[in-house]
């Protein structure tokens, strides 16, 4: 390969930019200041968001005829949480709690994709997450670095299997956004992360790690600073760090535009200098910017860079071609007829609805629920006969194929007539009277009111900051009104992040979160309101009591003047005067039809050694009526550290399964190696001394066992 050739493989272009798309024109449209060529498009190395088997079989085709060598493109697009079967944004697969179905939607959403010609997805996005007025938490699994772990490695596991190169169905994982970008200052996309480097191996680098463990295959560069260096041009944290520490020698890809962010950052003078930093601190591929294209020739001929940089970048995308079978079929599992038969279908669409059930997380029930088929619905709200449940990064999937709520209810009750709809107002616009005199109208005879409340999908996700989480004012009069009318109210919740439930939460006999919830939403939502299946998903990010406490989090330090301790003063403590310390609803919670007891919470031993565990045991009843899966957690806390440490962390879960009256011992292993934590030298140890195991349904409810570590 000539010096050129091996540079224009590093960057990756839209699909507009390549001959046999169904869209092109950008190489002489609006983009052509990119100073791309005709020469570098036919050398360039990969494509951004294409997806479907015959364009990118064309694409592909026309690629390989402009290619002096032969070497085929790779297809990547953000495939998050489904292609054409949608399943629940990630934040609600969360709070499934359930790993397996997880990796069963990533190993689907891997099919339906690679039959439609994609070959790598910008997925998982593992960023620790803790502010909700970040839009991007709809794509993370929550506030806690166990959990989020955990899910990481189930996403690659479905995403890629256990061999890309002969298993078709699968495709290549790139986790996202190294480092810490669910740390951006104020929730605001794309601002400034300020960590010490110990929070960010104690917090934020375990599910990245996990993740690449599992084996996946890429990483992207985040667009936040990492120690006052954006992580695009940052050598310690990518050589250094990825690179050197953890082993890692698969692709590095920027995010969008990231490597010219550089000198928008300030860390760079321009594009050369841009380039010359990026390619430094070892980013393989330079997504829509030309940086590359345009300087590093030019650098690699003054000495500015080693060209064995360029050559070790190019390797390890030619590397990933072979891997996933490229050179020998370059359309890999591209199949326009086998495409028609997979994608979409009713075996996907049963898992989304199973997922839908799991995910969604009840968060109060004053006796209102399960509703019974017997009775008059009024649903009401701007989500009432919605399409917009997919939620942010479903570009592939389809509104107009997503069971609607009203209708799904209609479907629930002995008399379809049963059922009276309407809108009431807009998801940002107040109610006219029309809108409020069909909504009287509606209730009149109703003996309960479903609401459909909650943000448009635009008001989350990427770019989708905001400041007042609660639901929009037109939502909140809707509520207000509604509630004068003197019937139980129902809230369901289409949303992408925890919001402050103020206004609703109080009016509400029953609330209902369902996040976006996929394809089957709606069908997903009425099984759950009527008791066909039973809510079990618990939060994996607090809700927070009102948007100043944010960012708010189980996993806190405890301050030295807590408040509630035995000895604490009134006023001088670390505390607000107008609203409580705690969120609103805590990480793990969430009820369900069926209600459980524990009882006999206990240790095997009150001692712990490095060579010898311990058990925590406690003992599930379901007290309830009906059938009922509870999902038990276990958290430590290690009461005198050599730096500060949590009030509680998880360590372990276990979910089971229990009829009415059935009881079942759930025991935990604890070992030493759970307790170690990184001090101050960023050593990863644990100190012998005194700890807490808690044992419960959720962070804040739980029994407390005291036990010791000797060494």
């Amino acid at each position: 390969m000539t010096l050129e050739e091996k540079i224009d493989q590093l960057i990756q272009l839209a699909v507009p930019f390549f001959e046999g798309a169904s869209e092109t024109g950008l190489i002489t449209g609006p983009m052509a200041s990119l100073g791309i060529t005709e020469n570098t498009v036919h050398n360039a190395g990969s494509v951004l968001g294409m997806a479907g088997a015959q364009e990118t079989i064309n694409v592909q085709r026309k690629h390989l005829e402009n290619n002096r060598l032969g070497i085929p493109l790779l297809m990547m697009a953000d495939i998050v949480h489904g292609f054409k079967t949608i399943f629940p944004v990630p934040i609600a697969i969360g709070c499934s709690w359930n790993l397996e179905l997880a990796e069963r939607s990533a190993e689907i959403a891997a099919k339906e994709a690679s039959v439609s010609g994609v070959h790598v997805t910008y997925a998982p996005m593992v960023d620790l997450v803790r502010d909700p007025r970040w839009g991007r938490v709809m794509e993370s699994t929550g506030e806690d670095p166990f959990l989020n772990a955990e899910f990481a490695r189930a996403f690659v596991r479905g995403f890629q299997g256990t061999d890309l190169t002969h298993d078709y169905d699968r495709v290549a994982a790139c986790v996202k956004h190294f480092a810490a970008y669910g740390a951006a200052e104020a929730g605001r996309d794309y601002n400034t992360v300020d960590l010490s480097e110990r929070q960010l191996r104690e917090f934020y680098l375990p599910a990245y790690k996990a993740a690449l463990d599992e084996g996946c295959e890429m990483v992207m560069t985040s667009f936040n600073t990492v120690d006052g260096i954006p992580a695009t041009g940052n050598a310690p944290l990518m050589r250094k760090l990825l690179r050197e520490e953890w082993g890692f020698d698969g692709v590095l890809i920027s995010d969008w535009g990231a490597v010219k962010e550089l000198i928008a950052h300030g860390i760079a003078a321009d594009e050369s200098e841009a380039a010359l930093k990026a390619m430094v601190a070892g980013v393989d591929i330079e997504m829509m910017t030309s940086c590359y294209t345009k300087h590093l020739s030019d650098l690699v001929r003054s000495g500015e860079v080693d060209v064995a940089l360029i050559n070790e970048a190019v390797m390890r995308i030619l590397q990933l071609k072979d891997k996933l079978g490229l050179f020998d079929n370059p359309y890999r599992a591209a199949d326009p007829e086998r495409e028609a038969e997979i994608v979409f279908s009713d075996a996907h669409r049963a898992v989304a609805l199973e997922l839908a059930h799991r995910s969604a997380v009840l968060l109060k029930n004053d006796g209102v629920l399960p509703l019974k088929p017997t009775q008059r619905v009024a649903v009401v709200g701007p989500f009432a006969r919605s399409g917009d449940l997919l939620g942010p990064w479903s570009w592939t999937g389809s509104q107009d194929a997503v069971v609607r709520l009203s209708e799904a209810v209609r479907g629930k009750l002995t008399a379809p007539s049963h059922t009276t709809v309407a809108i009431g107002c807009g998801i940002e616009t107040e109610a006219t009277e029309q809108q409020w005199l069909e909504v009287v109208q509606a209730a009149q005879d109703a003996d309960v009111i479903v609401l459909a409340l909650g943000e448009h999908s635009d008001m989350s996700g990427e770019a989708g900051c905001r400041a007042d989480i609660r639901l929009p004012l037109a939502q909140l009069e809707l509520v207000r009104r509604t509630k004068a009318l003197g019937k139980p109210i129902v809230a369901v919740l289409f949303n992408g992040r925890p919001l402050d439930l103020h206004g609703v939460f109080e009016e509400s006999s029953a609330v209902l979160e369902a996040w976006f919830p996929g394809s089957e939403g709606g069908q997903a939502v009425a099984d759950l309101l009527f008791g066909d299946a039973n809510p079990s998903g618990r939060l994996t990010m607090s809700f927070p009591f009102s948007v100043g406490q944010v960012p708010v989090y189980y996993n806190a330090y405890n301050t030295g003047r807590p408040q509630g301790a035995p000895d604490a003063q009134v006023r001088y403590v670390s505390q607000y005067l107008d609203i409580p310390n705690a969120p609103l609803l805590p990480f793990g919670f969430g009820l369900g039809y069926a209600t459980f007891e524990y009882e006999g919470a206990a240790l095997s031993s009150d001692t712990m050694t490095p060579d010898q565990s311990l058990s925590v045991s406690v003992r599930v009843t379901n007290t309830g009526a009906v059938a009922g899966e509870e999902t038990v957690q276990l958290y430590v806390r290690d009461m005198s550290g050599e730096v500060v440490r949590p009030v509680k962390e998880l360590k372990a879960f276990r979910k089971v399964a229990l009829q009415p009256g059935e009881s079942e011992e759930v025991v935990f292993e604890l070992n030493e190696s759970q307790l170690r934590y990184y001090h101050s030298d960023l050593s990863h140890a644990s100190d012998a001394g005194a700890f807490l195991a808690f044992v419960g349904p959720n962070s804040r409810d739980n029994a407390s066992l005291p036990f010791r570590l000797v060494k």
